[in-house]
């Protein structure tokens, strides 16, 4: 099974860090007021960048990563696929 880490744009423009074993479920879920109390209250979210790992606890060690790093490596991420400026 595969499994995925995510970064949506919220309604505010603020990021959110998720991870998830279906993105498109998980998109639905939060853009109907399920995914979790941050995002329900910036709806809508847009996906604007994800990875593909092997196991949840990849994923879930990768979102902890991304979750502590600063808005600008995460925007680099999104932009660039890679949290640094090139």
């Amino acid at each position: 099974m595969k499994y995925f880490v995510y970064l949506a744009r919220c309604s505010d423009k603020s990021l959110y860090t998720g991870s998830c074993n279906n993105i498109n479920n998980r998109k639905k879920k939060h853009n109907k007021g399920e995914g979790s109390e941050y995002t329900y209250k910036r709806l809508p979210i847009k996906i604007v960048y994800f990875e593909e790992l092997n196991s949840l606890i990849e994923a879930r060690r990768r979102e902890k990563q991304i979750k502590g790093w600063t808005r600008i490596k995460k925007e680099n991420l999104i932009t660039y696929g890679h949290p640094t400026k090139f």
